[in-house]
């Protein structure tokens, strides 16, 4: 496989696994909403193809799956990864529009991308891909103040094993990799106000961790799947919570 799509290319997790695949060898196309983001990660690389746009948006989308594959011929990957966090707290005291626009980008942008890959890679010659979900810790043991990000994760972990069924007739694999405090700037900022709250901070990882193991999933033979993959700080207190 040699060509995949990465959302949320422009920051963070998505940002490292795309330079990853870029040093890879792989044909990367980067979406995100910042055209002047994706061309600083595709830094003049002849093999990254920008492609700005929401991912809620799906014309825009349909455009930049269709520009990708006419470019490519195929798609072969598809890392579904572009998410957000929304606003933090007990559930009455986060917005509905908060809690709207959280499920907007994580699960029905999330949807609108992988419907698109799955079309692609079941009608292209030869038939087939794989399609990786970012889903989250969350989705299994939630921290406090995550209601938004935790509902929207626990969708995801259900359109895998959706897609994982769905996509079997077609040579089509789906995985989802659940990460655990890769250092970028959402995990930054969290750990700034437990801070400010006289919290200790989160322990966290190289996010360089977390793009290797979305590129390992990557590279498997479409006879083999890595279902389920968590990859997380060593320290963080997953293992034993309750």
């Amino acid at each position: 496989m040699t060509s995949i799509i990465i959302t949320g290319a422009s920051s963070g997790i998505g940002e490292a696994t795309a330079r990853a695949f870029l040093d890879a060898g792989w044909t990367v196309g980067l979406i995100a909403r910042r055209a002047d983001r994706l061309q600083a990660v595709a830094d003049g690389h002849e093999r990254a193809i920008c492609l700005p746009g929401d991912v809620t948006d799906p014309a825009a989308m349909a455009q930049a799956f269709d520009r990708f594959a006419e470019h490519t011929g195929r798609l072969d990957a598809l890392f579904n990864n572009a998410g957000m966090f929304g606003v933090p707290g007990p559930i009455d005291e986060v917005p509905l529009d908060s809690f709207e626009e959280v499920l907007n980008v994580n699960i029905r942008g999330m949807f609108i991308c992988a419907q698109l890959a799955f079309k692609q890679m079941r009608h292209q010659s030869p038939q087939g891909g794989r399609i990786i979900n970012n889903g989250s810790l969350s989705a299994h043991n939630p921290r406090p103040g995550s209601i938004s990000y935790t509902t929207s994760k626990h969708a995801i972990t259900g359109m895998t094993r959706t897609l994982s069924l769905d996509g079997r007739a077609f040579d089509i694999a789906c995985g989802q990799i659940d990460i655990g405090n890769a250092e970028t700037d959402m995990v930054r900022d969290l750990n700034a106000r437990l801070i400010a709250d006289g919290s200790p901070p989160n322990p966290t990882m190289d996010v360089q961790d977390a793009a290797r193991s979305v590129l390992h999933m990557a590279q498997m033979p479409l006879t083999s799947n890595v279902q389920f993959m968590t990859v997380m700080a060593t320290k963080m207190p997953y293992i034993g919570r309750g």
